[in-house]
């Protein structure tokens, strides 16, 4: 989602296959270092960790962006999806829990959830009239 003042939405450059990944150190050779092959490397643009690039470029993201990133891989998917299996089970074997102290005719009737959350209610408060008297 874009802020009001964004215009629109911060992407990591790309690098074109012609443009070399150290354009950004400048073309001069001030500033960088050479390995044994001689290739010039800039110091600011080695990365020690292979994590580190990612981080990186997740850096200018916004919160919500990156956790839409996160939410989007297979893994993140897996958990959710079993997460909510859990949760359904035992919000259903409350469902039947309750089900099972509500009088009804004939007593194995199947109830629907808003049936069963009706019938508690109407039992509840026949069993507060039942005290009251």
């Amino acid at each position: 989602m874009l802020n009001s003042d964004q215009t629109e939405i911060d992407l990591p450059p790309t690098h074109s296959e012609s443009e070399s990944v150290f354009s950004d150190c400048g073309g001069s050779r001030a500033g960088s270092t050479e390995d044994a092959s001689g290739v010039g490397l800039c110091a600011q643009s080695r990365i020690t960790e292979p994590g580190e690039a990612v981080k990186k470029d997740l850096q200018h993201l916004s919160r919500e962006e990156r956790r839409r990133r996160r939410r989007a891989t297979a893994k993140y998917r897996t958990a959710h999806a079993t997460r909510e299996r859990i949760r359904v089970e035992a919000f259903n074997m409350a469902f039947a829990e309750l089900r099972k102290l509500l009088p009804t005719l004939p007593p194995d009737k199947k109830l629907s959830k808003i049936e069963i959350l009706r019938l508690a209610i109407c039992y509840i408060s026949y069993l507060n009239h039942v005290l009251d008297v």
